[in-house]
């Protein structure tokens, strides 16, 4: 397991050495090729999945084949399909690697070992969860409030990592936008002044 990891998890929770070691016994490294697929469409995801490097999109498609992007990961997040982990059943979600990866992986039976036998690992992973879900909470509101110029620009300023590392069609979808709206908004940002 990745120093990188160990250091992350030290900033959200105090842990020892042999809880560090626990969880480290149970993890898997995995690289990926751009365009991976870690999930599809139908599959039960089952594992916790933390990025090393690289980028990642969580996208479904809609009714008219339409794909849409819900989430982007890079370098220490977290990338997960929380329903289908949660209720143990296929959804509809696909999870691809957007770019050369690296990522450390738990089965969903030794992540759950491991918060009853680590207390500290419980508490990060509530403080994780409760992140995701006002991030989520943000990021509603925006889609339902904000104009297409300002979406554009907090998803630059909130996630500079991301918006550089992924095709402009992806952040459209992503904003919920069309890709020739953001062609525009990002001409306008882009004039010389």
């Amino acid at each position: 397991m990745s120093d990188a990891f160990e250091n992350y998890l030290r900033e959200w929770v105090d842990i020892s050495d042999e809880e560090l070691q626990l969880i480290r016994a149970a993890s898997t490294e995995k690289t990926l090729r751009k365009w991976q697929s870690i999930l599809h469409d139908g599959e039960v995801w089952k594992i916790t999945c933390f990025i090393l490097s690289g980028c990642f999109r969580l996208y479904r498609f809609d009714d008219d084949g339409v794909d849409h992007t819900l989430r982007f990961g890079v370098e220490n997040w977290w990338i997960s399909d929380q329903e289908s982990y949660n209720h143990d059943m296929p959804f509809k979600y696909n999870i691809e690697a957007l770019a050369a990866s690296k990522v450390i992986i738990w089965t969903k039976n030794d992540w759950e070992e491991l918060m009853m036998t680590i207390p500290a690992l419980t508490l990060f992973n509530e403080k994780l969860l409760a992140r995701g879900y006002e991030t989520s909470q943000q990021r509603i509101y925006s889609l339902i409030s904000s104009s297409a110029e300002k979406k554009y620009l907090e998803f630059q300023k909130t996630y500079p990592e991301v918006f550089n590392k992924v095709p402009l069609h992806m952040v459209a979808s992503y904003l919920g936008i069309s890709r020739e709206t953001l062609s525009r908004i990002r001409k306008e940002f882009t004039k010389p002044k």
